[in-house]
């Protein structure tokens, strides 16, 4: 059977602060996002039935996976970097440092690196900033934790990157820009800042986590997944899951925003 997989947004990193601070190349934690590690670790209620940690091979999602999910590694549970995860644009804050580098800084407790390869932070080719790239790596990761046989699977990675990994295009601005944006069935325009440019974003928020499952169907090619019932209403209560056509739309209109401002390659 398929695994459950629980999906984490990395804690508060120093690029989340400011703008300014995108040119930084792959940015630590900040002192409140250790925090918010902590507070995820207390909160989070699945820690016993976790058989693999999963996460993105930049800095602050390895941070993020070490802190929150301590108990799982002190009981000795793996944690594999998957280079598939790696956050969507091609910003500095958004590529990560060399494996030779990475795997220095953190060693104990180990993590896998075997699959990352060297090339893995150059942003061309398969590695790209373009939606093209960015759907056939989520693809890609789908489909090897789907293959895994460890029942539960922890995956940290990026607000961006969750959106495309799961499908779901839900709020896709709602942590930056404007508090009232959109709403999930507001469709038509493309979200502003206050200076009214497209804002970007995502409905990810800093440790925010979310149950899914592998959706029962027979088209193990795509391997699309769903989150829990349970997970949802925790997040939207009583509000309709959007249809098709709707999540379809928040694509288009998110990646647009997103490729306006720089962060996304049409193709």
């Amino acid at each position: 059977m398929p695994p459950i997989v629980h999906l984490v947004r990395h804690a508060q990193a120093v690029h989340n602060l400011t703008v300014a601070n995108h040119g930084m190349h792959d940015p630590a934690l900040t002192p409140l996002g250790e925090i918010q590690c902590l507070t995820l670790r207390s909160n989070f209620p699945y820690h016993s039935s976790v058989k693999l940690l999963v996460c993105s091979p930049l800095r602050r999602t390895i941070q993020t996976t070490r802190l929150a999910f301590e108990p799982e590694t002190s009981r000795g549970i793996p944690c594999i970097a998957l280079a598939e995860l790696q956050e969507t644009s091609d910003l500095p804050c958004d590529t990560g440092s060399k494996v030779s580098e990475i795997s220095k800084d953190f060693k104990d407790p180990a993590i896998d690196f075997s699959l990352v390869p060297e090339n893995w932070n150059s942003k061309l080719g398969k590695w790209e900033a373009s939606q093209y790239a960015i759907d056939a790596r989520c693809h890609a990761a789908r489909k090897w934790l789907k293959s895994r046989e460890e029942e539960v699977i922890v995956v940290v990675a990026h607000g961006g990157l969750l959106h495309y990994l799961t499908q779901d295009w839900t709020d896709s601005s709602k942590f930056q820009g404007k508090d009232d944006l959109q709403t999930d069935r507001a469709l038509s325009k493309i979200p502003l800042n206050f200076d009214g440019s497209p804002a970007v974003g995502t409905g990810w928020e800093n440790t925010e986590f979310r149950t899914y499952r592998f959706a029962d169907i027979d088209d193990d090619e795509s391997a699309p997944m769903v989150e829990t019932a349970e997970s949802y209403q925790r997040r939207k209560q009583d509000i309709k899951p959007l249809t098709e056509e709707e999540k379809t739309q928040l694509r288009e209109t998110a990646t647009k925003a997103w490729q306006a401002q720089g962060y996304e390659k049409a193709k």
